[in-house]
């Protein structure tokens, strides 16, 4: 029997212990036990932890984010837009910040610390999506407009955030654009540790600013949960040592529930995405799900969609006998660049071979995370 998926809003308001049954811990990290933010409970004496204060500030270029005012600034957004140039510092107590968070191109070197060692205690999540209503009557968001957080500057880090998206298409039966993007990442050098990704569809928009720029992306121990197309876009993006777990549609009776990944990598790009040592889970049932569909958009029909899955266990929710499905019957997945290597779990069970394209071994040695990331060692940083 399967349980129903527990909706984003529902999630935010249970306890970690709670998340941690489900299997929502970030990466190989030891789940806690500690409850989520609570904005009613009495907040910590030292929201900060060792990363100073505004009192005891780490640098010129820290800023210190509280939404119980301890802080300089109460929102995320504020601090951001006080952080003008490069190479600023934001340090986010726990709590739920309730917002639509832009970081702008010019806003380089940026570096978001979630104060807790657990990422469930810091929450970005605001519940746009694609088909929602701007308030201005100017239309919808779009897919895009439609992110919790938004990326742009090159040189952005993450550490230990949860970024969520909690629109639900329960709520809103009216609405067809139900794309709902957590956050979207465009820079180049962006690097995301012990990170937590919530939505449904169109969660992790791993993407680059325009056709010509390959942005680098680097995730490491992190969590992203979804159902259609939950992980997508052009960047050159490596996940290592990450979760990925596809989540029950009530709205649906059958197979497929959705799609993990859905890259859209340019043709001219040598590098897509690349999922190393990591896991997928699944709250559906087995087979309910496929590992990826390449994604052409209309505004680059010449993309070649790119994913390595590699030394990854894949939980029974992925469908072994056919693993990829189209987008478009225009740009079958079989013309695209889908490879897999060494993965083990009885979703990597190869039933029907010529529907798992494999790497041989001296290929493999050039789909690494040193490969795809070139002269950029963010997995060399340890914080």
């Amino acid at each position: 029997m399967h349980r129903p998926a527990l909706s984003r809003r529902g999630f935010l308001l249970t306890t970690a212990g709670a998340g941690a049954a489900l299997g929502l811990a970030a990466g190989p990290a030891v789940a806690g036990s500690r409850p989520s933010p609570d904005p009613h409970r009495r907040p910590h004496p030292r929201p900060f932890g060792r990363y100073g204060s505004p009192d005891a500030r780490r640098t010129p270029k820290t800023l210190y984010v509280d939404p119980h005012g301890r802080g300089d600034f109460t929102s995320v957004q504020a601090a951001v837009t006080a952080a003008e140039g490069n190479g600023w510092t934001l340090v986010l107590a726990p709590g739920t910040y309730r917002e639509t968070v832009s970081v702008d191109a010019d806003r380089t070197g940026a570096t978001w610390i979630g104060a807790s060692a657990d990422p469930r205690d810091t929450v970005i999540v605001h519940d746009n999506a694609a088909g929602t209503p701007r308030p201005d009557g100017s239309g919808t968001y779009g897919t895009s407009g439609s992110a919790t957080t938004t990326v742009r500057a090159d040189g952005f880090t993450a550490h230990r955030i949860t970024f969520a998206n909690d629109w639900l298409r329960a709520d809103h039966p009216e609405v067809t654009g139900t794309q709902a993007v957590a956050i979207k990442v465009q820079g180049d050098r962006s690097a995301f540790h012990h990170c937590r990704f919530l939505g449904h569809q169109d969660t992790l928009y791993a993407d680059t600013r325009d056709l010509g720029l390959f942005a680098r992306q680097y995730y490491a121990h992190c969590y992203v949960e979804g159902d259609v197309d939950f992980v997508f876009g052009r960047a050159t993006a490596v996940y290592e040592r990450c979760h990925f777990r596809t989540l029950v549609r009530t709205d649906l009776s059958g197979a497929p529930h959705g799609f993990v990944f859905a890259p859209s990598t340019a043709g001219a790009n040598p590098r897509g995405y690349l999922v190393t040592r990591g896991r997928i889970s699944s709250e559906a049932p087995d087979r309910y799900y496929k590992l990826a569909r390449p994604w052409v958009p209309s505004s680059d029909t010449t993309a070649r969609p790119m994913l390595t899955v590699r030394e990854t266990h894949l939980g029974a929710g992925i469908d072994a006998v056919q693993p990829y499905a189209n987008m478009r019957d225009a740009h079958p997945w079989q013309e695209q660049r889908f490879r897999e290597y060494r993965n083990t779990g009885p979703g990597a069970a190869i039933t029907v071979p010529g529907n798992r394209p494999r790497l041989t071994r001296a290929e493999a040695a050039s789909h690494t995370r040193e490969a795809y990331l070139g002269d950029w060692r963010p997995y060399a940083r340890h914080r």
